[in-house]
């Protein structure tokens, strides 16, 4: 059942977004944003925390260099520019249509063009706009939280486990850096009725780093679809990362100064993930 937004937050999409109609508004978000989501005209990006408004200039321009881009989907394009409202640094973007792929099936191929299409980027042409690798879960002080903070909080009986993954991707040799997205699953990847690719959303984590990354995160679709989409080695490097994943949530909460009872949240999934051997 969809949720209404909250009268703030809907007289906020009113002011950026003067003359659209807020009918059957709904409530989106994540982790860093509540989003008003209005279906076929726009999605309205409030950030919940000073990083994420810090961060939404940046964002919101790499949406509007990817835009100008002959990819095959359709990125959120800004519909006004970055505004402060009622306190709020918001903005407003384009509507994509389409919808998450179900879970645990898909295309290889459609798989492998998403992949191929990120590639194709120059980095040049937005580097001074992605963030840093790793950027989800600390960005530089990565291996510091990992291997100093997480691990240790991890009781003994997956503590083991969750070291062996976490030296694996340290033991990864570095290889040629392209566009990243960093979430490439569930709601960030639209799809058509009849498979196609629509649209890829949600770019704030994205950076210049490893390509089986985003591989991995396609597991959303099931192993089998990825290793048939990628190459051998990236096959091999993305299930080295996807074992880091459930570890980085750990990493992302206490590198966003979430409170002991969210940290210790974290900690108890990934414990569950870990028993049940998921990446």
């Amino acid at each position: 059942m969809s949720i209404s937004p909250s009268p703030h937050l809907l007289d906020l999409a009113a002011e950026l977004l003067p003359g659209v109609s807020l009918d059957g508004a709904r409530s989106g978000g994540g982790q860093f944003h509540d989003v008003v989501l209005i279906p076929g005209a726009a999605a309205v990006r409030v950030a919940r925390t000073e990083a994420a408004a810090a961060s939404l200039p940046r964002c919101t321009e790499l949406l509007a260099r990817l835009a100008r881009m002959d990819l095959p989907f359709q990125v959120p394009t800004p519909l006004v520019p970055v505004s402060t409202v009622a306190g709020r640094v918001a903005v407003a973007v384009s509507w994509v249509d389409g919808a998450a792929h179900p879970r645990g099936s898909g295309d290889p191929a459609k798989l492998r063009g998403l992949l191929d299409a990120l590639a194709s980027v120059d980095l040049r042409l937005v580097e001074d706009v992605l963030d840093e690798p790793h950027a989800y879960a600390g960005r530089e002080r990565w291996e510091e939280l990992l291997v100093e903070e997480v691990l240790p909080r991890l009781p003994v009986h997956v503590r083991t486990e969750a070291r062996r993954r976490v030296e694996a991707a340290l033991e990864l040799e570095k290889v040629t850096a392209s566009l990243v997205h960093g979430d490439l699953g569930g709601e960030n990847v639209h799809w058509s009725p009849d498979g196609d690719l629509v649209g890829v959303l949600d770019w704030d984590l994205a950076q210049a780093f490893d390509p089986a990354v985003d591989a991995a995160c396609l597991a959303w679709h099931g192993w089998d679809a990825v290793r048939s989409a990628v190459d051998g080695e990236t096959y091999r490097r993305a299930r080295v990362w996807a074992g880091t994943f459930a570890i980085e949530q750990v990493a992302s909460a206490l590198a966003n100064g979430e409170p002991p009872h969210v940290v210790d949240r974290y900690v108890e999934s990934t414990v569950r993930r870990l028993e049940r051997g998921e990446h």
